[in-house]
């Protein structure tokens, strides 16, 4: 980060008084096509996509390098099954029935992946039709299951990545995923989890992407309250049904082409259809631009939890841990959980700034070396974001319940660190 982007992101995070943003897009109606990666600087992405909260699209010219589209497409762009087979096919898959809607959302089943090729290639020789309904290979974590694999290089731009730092560092979970399906195969409207931000790059293949902005989803509730599971049923469009649905309006439509990057911001809400057979890798990620929006969405969930069971507020014994734990169950992260975190991507930038990020360190720390190969302004600009979210979890009512001062480090001695940190490097 240089000084220029320095200056403008703190200026614009000291006037910036909510958590949600997305207003600036180009009137909602077009997306920005990034079309050369050698004129295209981090510079760039951060002030005009990743602070705004506005989508665009890097052309395929950002992935062309990259392991997975030499070896997992034909020469006619079309998914290379054998080279699948022979390289994943033991891999055990989780595969969702496009056809079937359960609880919002598709049922999933666990396959070899063997098994699923073969169901794909009998699915196209009989026209995209199946006795076993759509079968879409989703949420696939082959970048934890097969590290050692060439399949491709992270963007720089989407490279300040806290929520793989967090789960890395705990070794419990990431959020890196591999998605693979026939023609026809496609994503129920939902926003991303804990409202981050994804990545999706298209390794072959062709999508069309429905995305709204924040609040626009607002208008798609029906009576109950309940966002719709398909954004495009006739269903909408009945008033005693969906109430303000003639309030909304349309969704931007894009067409990702085989290489293309799609970058949706915090709170787009989003319909995704595989227009041919396709292959796609995602990230969820968020970072100091976006931390304040989760934070307010983990707000959010835990209220929604407790409206949920407040019938058994008094009668029930530790009636607030008990939300806490609900929380976690729905959303995967409670307060204590998101305060780790939040001390995690401290420590590591707080480690990086006082002892300048040795080779050797770089060596056994991947992500010290991403943070610092961002530069010691973007570590000051990061810490300066985590402090001003967790002095609003310290502050908060319903984490003051769950005796934050018996953590390690208590939150109030972290901030004094944090503080301590961002003068010295600031002086």
């Amino acid at each position: 980060m240089d000084r220029d982007t320095f200056a403008y992101s703190t200026k614009f995070f000291r006037d910036y008084s909510g958590p949600t943003r997305g207003a600036s897009c180009q009137s909602h109606e077009h997306v920005d096509y990034i079309e050369k990666p050698e004129v295209f600087t981090y510079a760039d992405f951060f002030k005009d996509y990743l602070i705004p909260n506005d989508p665009c699209v890097f052309s395929a010219k950002f992935t062309e390098g990259w392991g997975s589209r030499r070896k997992w497409v034909t020469p006619d762009g079309k998914p290379n099954f054998e080279y699948l087979l022979r390289t994943f096919g033991e891999a055990v898959v989780p595969v969702a029935n496009c056809d079937v809607k359960e609880y919002n959302s598709n049922p999933k089943e666990h396959l070899k992946l063997k098994e699923y090729i073969n169901y794909w290639k009998e699915h196209i020789k009989k026209g995209y039709r199946s006795p076993r309904g759509c079968l879409y290979l989703k949420d696939w974590h082959l970048h934890r299951a097969f590290p050692e694999q060439d399949v491709y290089t992270i963007p720089v731009y989407f490279s300040s990545d806290w929520l793989n730092e967090y789960w890395d560092a705990i070794a419990v979970d990431d959020y890196r995923f591999v998605y693979m399906g026939p023609k026809g195969s496609w994503t129920p409207f939902h926003a991303d989890v804990f409202r981050s931000y994804s990545w999706s790059a298209n390794i072959c293949g062709k999508k069309k992407w429905l995305i709204f902005p924040p609040g626009q989803e607002e208008f798609l509730r029906d009576r109950h309250g309940h966002l719709p599971f398909d954004i495009t049923s006739p269903e909408l469009k009945k008033g005693s049904l969906y109430p303000r649905y003639a309030q909304s309006s349309p969704p931007v439509e894009i067409i990702q082409e085989a290489g293309e990057i799609i970058f949706i911001p915090s709170g787009w809400h989003h319909q995704v259809y595989n227009l041919e057979d396709t292959i796609s890798i995602n990230h969820n990620w968020v970072n100091g631009c976006n931390v304040a929006i989760m934070w307010s969405f983990l707000q959010d969930e835990l209220a929604a939890v407790q409206r949920e069971i407040r019938e058994w507020k008094d009668s029930m014994e530790d009636w607030h841990l008990q939300c806490q734990v609900l929380m976690k169950s729905y959303t995967g992260i409670d307060y204590k959980e998101f305060y780790n975190f939040l001390k995690i991507i401290a420590e590591n930038r707080i480690f990086v700034l006082e002892n300048h990020h040795s080779e050797e360190d770089a060596s056994k720390h991947s992500y010290r070396a991403a943070i610092s190969g961002l530069g010691m302004l973007h570590a000051v600009f990061d810490l300066k974001r985590t402090a001003k979210v967790l002095t609003s979890l310290n502050a908060n009512e319903e984490f003051k319940k769950l005796n934050p001062e018996t953590l390690s480090p208590p939150p109030s001695a972290l901030l004094h660190r944090l503080k301590a940190a961002i003068d010295t490097a600031l002086l």
